[in-house]
């Protein structure tokens, strides 16, 4: 899996961009070590979740591209293979939830997708994914639970350790674990002593109760404000890769959460969705202890106006 990590960064080379690994003082101050935040809020359309759409669709056959591409997603993921499309010549659609954030649904649709929206409290969204790829044909490209798209989101930590050479901990947001399992892999790859712990929400804790009880656990519509981790539990994929390259799986509150998303915006000027902010929330409030050399994968930055000013007035 580590070469197709490689052979994902390759075929990226021309299309995503190289996100920058930003520091601060404060931070290392705060937290008594050496932070690097590789930055995938400034990844085209704002996310990681491009690298994994764009591998995978880049490896269709020419009659799947012609059919089209289906997915399902609450806002990343939705808008990564929107876009991708539109650099492909590929028709999308994507099934996305009611109350999906509004800045999400209108950036998928103006990427050029077909927006199909359902209530998650009534239907699951893979099982309409799934009838309306039946119907037409499209090839389904799922956010997380496929290899193409766990290789693509890998290459991320490639870019980290190719500037920054060494880590003893990499944090990592966990919402379906393809992020997770990719970033783990590509660490494990390059530097197998690094410690890779990956980052939920309190509400959301699917991935951790898995990985501690070695037993799939799910939460669905979890309240959570990270709404980038409301994913139901991790993958078939997913799940054995999170078990066997993982090391760790830590939580992190509301309050705590929030509480990055400001330290982030006040501080470091960055503006980070909260599901991006859940490593920096883990080191602020201590739910891990490092040591030496840290990096975190700042998964996002599509916050919309509503949930920052949400966040700000906190």
């Amino acid at each position: 899996m580590f070469e197709r990590i490689k052979a994902a960064k390759e075929r990226l080379r021309d299309y995503a961009n190289i996100t920058p690994i930003m520091t601060s003082r404060t931070l290392n101050r705060l937290v008594g070590v050496e932070v690097y935040l590789k930055c995938e809020n400034f990844q085209r359309m704002g996310a990681f979740k491009f690298r994994g759409a764009f591998n995978a669709m880049s490896r269709l056959s020419d009659a799947d591209k012609d059919r089209g591409v289906i997915t399902y997603s609450s806002g990343n993921h939705a808008q990564a293979v929107a876009l991708v499309g539109t650099l492909l010549g590929i028709r999308t659609t994507v099934v996305m939830p009611n109350d999906a954030p509004a800045t999400k649904r209108v950036a998928t649709e103006e990427y050029g997708a077909t927006v199909v929206e359902y209530d998650p409290q009534k239907a699951t969204r893979e099982e309409i994914a799934k009838a309306l790829a039946v119907e037409h044909g499209y090839a389904i490209v799922p956010p997380y639970d496929h290899l193409d798209v766990i290789a693509g989101q890998g290459t991320a930590t490639l870019e980290l350790f190719a500037e920054v050479k060494t880590l003893n901990m990499l944090l990592v947001p966990c919402g379906g674990g393809g992020l997770l399992s990719g970033s783990a892999i590509a660490s494990k790859g390059i530097e197998p002593s690094c410690r890779v712990v990956g980052i939920e929400p309190e509400l959301a804790d699917d991935a951790t109760k898995s990985f501690h009880t070695k037993t799939l656990h799910t939460v669905r519509n979890p309240p959570t404000i990270a709404d980038g981790t409301r994913t139901p539990s991790l993958g078939e994929m997913t799940f054995p890769l999170v078990l066997k390259y993982v090391d760790d799986m830590r939580t992190v509150s509301e309050t705590e959460i929030i509480e990055a998303v400001k330290f982030l915006f006040y501080r470091m000027k960055l503006v980070v969705e909260p599901s991006g902010a859940l490593g920096v929330a883990a080191l602020l409030s201590r739910k891990v202890s490092p040591k030496g050399q840290v990096g975190v994968i700042i998964s996002g930055g599509n916050i919309d106006a509503d949930t920052m000013t949400l966040v700000l007035n906190t």
